[in-house]
């Protein structure tokens, strides 16, 4: 004989499964027009650093590149002992520029998307 035949049964979840349950509707649930303007901004605000960012990685590892080869040159092939400084000279430059670099780039990044930023921030205040 079965007692829980008819019986109301409630379930209960712990808070992680609550959260996994919300993330899982989140993706079934349609967005409103607020929340895609606002998903637009963050990823516009979020390529404008990751932009400069990887323009400042790139040049950082490039100039430690460099700077390996003149090494390379004074400590292996002593005979380009001069050109081996002249190089890790010129990778040290190359080290040295990746925050001018970063900075250069966020800032003309910005300039591209301030005015689809400032609109979307506008449509989101009212």
């Amino acid at each position: 004989m079965n007692r829980n035949s008819g019986s109301d049964v409630s379930y209960r979840y712990s808070s992680a499964e609550q959260e996994e349950l919300r993330s899982i509707e989140e993706k079934y649930v349609p967005k409103t027009k607020e929340e895609d303007d606002l998903e637009k901004l963050r990823k516009l605000d979020a390529a404008v650093d990751r932009k400069a960012r990887i323009a400042a990685i790139m040049t950082g590892v490039t100039g430690t590149l460099i700077l390996g080869i003149g090494m390379c040159c004074c400590l292996v092939w002593t005979r380009f002992f001069i050109a081996g400084i002249i190089i890790g000279l010129v990778g040290m430059a190359g080290i040295v520029s990746a925050m001018p670099v970063y900075n250069d780039v966020q800032r003309r990044e910005k300039e591209k998307v301030t005015p689809q930023v400032l609109e979307l921030i506008n449509k989101l205040k009212q």
